[in-house]
């Protein structure tokens, strides 16, 4: 799997840009600030559907303008797919496949896979529980892109189920409430929430094996990496022998009729998969507080990393389904041991996109075609 040929319009800096990509490693070079970053922003926002730098698609729209589009071919085993997202700020973003309408846009995702490595990923170590929860639940929609609706149900019911806490409790307080109606949003939020943590734990479970595999060759063997699922249904809840959904949605249920009267008093959901964490270990200590900078960095290159493998797992023997790996200014950030390590590590994909200030951030190991950035201008090198 492969770009091979990406246009925007209006997004970001760019009134308009078209470059057509290689297989192998495609190094966009220039100063900081010229757009190198919303070139690559671009292809992975056609793979997710979101922006690795920002919470809303407000931003990618270019100054003036009402609209962005992306344009990716994808190439894939010999046929090629077009994809184009119209991303318009405060309204449902429209896609077309093959130049045909889908009736909702995430129904592209899957025709393109990523893996985006940026400086962003320290936060998974050292930042709060929602970007790993974030981390989790984009790497579930990569393998299986209908788990973007489970997704997408579960927090549609958390949200509704928050404002009837709100409103529920308002009433309680003063005396005329009737909280009859929680029980329904207490069944649909246990549905959804069993659906979405089962993949969650089934996720890590199979994730676990390449992390620690992945830091290992990181960091050249100094020290031990694990992951493990934090639920807020307690250490019962595990992903190394997950539970069925049946199991999980009666636990939900359950848990939720304990804190009932929490929740109504603090008006939001107090157990279900949005309160969850996934708890990243080096040796027996957790790495959040624990692991140094360098250590830091070398976690999370390993979750891409690992994440990286699982996906080319996934495309099967003939390894059609490999994901398009993007390298957003991380080597500036690594040491050269690590450098030299990841190059190495990331070198035989099938694409790889890297950014870099200056040529020499670029490791040799990463030798290919050449894109100049300066100006908003994008010219092909060599």
């Amino acid at each position: 799997m492969r770009v091979s040929h990406l246009s925007v319009t209006d997004f970001r800096s760019y009134a308009s840009a078209e470059l057509d990509l290689d297989p192998g490693v495609t190094a966009f070079v220039g100063p900081n600030g010229q757009g190198k970053t919303n070139l690559v922003e671009a292809v992975g926002y056609v793979a997710t559907m979101g922006s690795h730098r920002v919470a809303n698609d407000a931003p990618l729209v270019r100054h003036g303008a009402q609209r962005a589009v992306v344009r990716a071919l994808v190439s894939r085993a010999g046929r090629d797919s077009l994809v184009e997202i119209e991303i318009v700020p405060g309204a449902a973003n429209r896609a077309r496949l093959n130049r045909a309408p889908v009736p909702r846009a995430r129904e592209v995702l899957g025709a393109l896979r990523t893996v985006f490595f940026a400086p962003e990923d320290l936060a998974l170590v050292k930042g709060d529980p929602d970007g790993r929860r974030r981390f989790l639940d984009e790497l579930l929609v990569a393998r299986a892109p209908r788990c973007a609706g489970v997704r997408s149900d579960y927090e549609r019911v958390l949200r509704q189920r928050n404002a009837l806490l709100k409103s529920a409790g308002a009433a309680v307080r003063a005396g005329r409430g009737d909280v009859r109606t929680l029980d329904v949003w207490d069944t649909h939020l246990a549905a959804a929430g069993a659906e979405l943590l089962a993949g969650r734990l089934r996720l890590v479970q199979l994730l676990a094996p390449d992390v620690a595999k992945a830091y290992a060759d990181v960091s050249s063997g100094q020290g031990e990496a694990s992951i493990a699922y934090r639920s807020s249904l307690g250490d019962d809840v595990s992903a190394d022998e997950p539970p069925g959904r049946d199991l999980l949605a009666a636990r939900l249920l359950d848990a939720a009729a304990k804190v009932r009267s929490q929740e109504l008093e603090r008006g939001v959901s107090l157990v279900g998969p949005h309160r969850d964490d996934l708890q990243i270990n080096l040796g027996p200590f957790p790495a959040k507080g624990f692991a140094s900078h360098g250590e830091s960095w070398s976690l999370a290159l390993a979750l891409r990393l690992a994440s990286y493998e699982l996906l080319r797992a996934d495309g099967g023997p003939d390894g059609d389904g490999e994901p398009v790996l993007v390298l957003d200014d991380v080597f500036a950030e690594l040491d050269g041991g690590r450098r030299d390590r990841l190059a190495a590590l990331v070198a035989g994909a099938e694409q790889v996109l890297v950014t870099a200030a200056v040529p020499q951030d670029v490791p040799e190991g990463l030798e290919g075609a050449g894109v100049d950035v300066m100006d908003g201008e994008v010219r092909k090198v060599g």
